[in-house]
């Protein structure tokens, strides 16, 4: 059997049903277990269980995770753009940036909650125009980042999330460093391929885009399938009560 390409062990930890304290604990330790990245998903209620259980903010949980940890990068999986005003989470990246000593990745997406909106008294709309308002806010935070004093610290690679094929993945070839797509090995291939279709059409080599996916944790037996559709890094998704067993055993498949 060939040998697996060198590919990218993350943990993607879901901030609901659980306490700050476990996820402190569950991040330092995947730090020193030496995993490439740590996330978070950005929402305001539990995503699966009880729909009142315990949840917490992502962007202050950031902070928090860049003072903690030392050597993975750490991030969104993805920021709805619709939540904070697009040139404050700019000033919020950079200074979770700078607490990180450079190891932000920002994540993007045009959100899909409509509960959170609504909870939180942001307008919802209709896709397009969510997806419009990402393309702008991107274009906004690029601006912001050039203009503030100082600067990320950090390259601060900018991560698009989502699968819509007319207009996420074209803002992915357009603007985005890396990629972060959802789905089964076949469906990740397709959206690699239409990533390095709209790529060719606006002029974007395709190897400037890291492409990454979310794995439950019984898929890490298929890792090779997923690095196979073309993933160069996968986030194993973690709920309380953490436990790290199964991305050790990534990590012994990493290259």
């Amino acid at each position: 059997m060939a040998a697996m390409a060198a590919f990218k062990v993350g943990v993607h930890i879901r901030p609901q049903h659980t306490s700050v304290q476990a996820m402190r604990d569950a991040w330092r330790a995947a730090d020193g277990m030496g995993v490439d990245s740590i996330t978070l998903w950005d929402h305001f209620y539990p995503l699966s269980g009880d729909p009142g259980g315990t949840h917490f903010e992502c962007w202050s949980l950031l902070a928090a995770m860049a003072c903690d940890t030392r050597h993975a990068q750490i991030g969104a999986i993805v920021s709805a753009i619709g939540y904070r005003n697009p040139d404050l989470l700019a000033d919020m990246a950079r200074s979770v940036d700078h607490l990180s000593g450079g190891r932000l990745i920002l994540g993007l997406g045009a959100g899909n909650s409509e509960r959170d909106h609504h909870e939180y008294g942001f307008e919802y709309g209709t896709p397009g125009e969510r997806l419009r308002a990402l393309r702008e806010g991107i274009k906004r935070i690029k601006r912001r980042l050039e203009r503030l004093n100082p600067r990320p610290q950090g390259r601060l690679p900018l991560l698009i999330g989502g699968g819509g094929e007319q207009v996420t993945l074209r803002l992915v070839a357009e603007y985005a460093d890396m990629s972060n797509t959802p789905g089964a090995p076949d469906v990740l291939r397709h959206k690699n391929q239409v990533i390095d279709d709209w790529c060719s059409r606006v002029g974007r080599k395709p190897a400037e885009i890291e492409r990454t996916s979310n794995i439950p944790v019984g898929a890490i037996d298929r890792m090779q399938e997923y690095v196979d559709a073309g993933a160069q890094r996968l986030q194993i998704q973690l709920d309380h009560p953490f436990d790290l067993g199964p991305v050790e055993a990534a990590l012994k498949q990493r290259g």
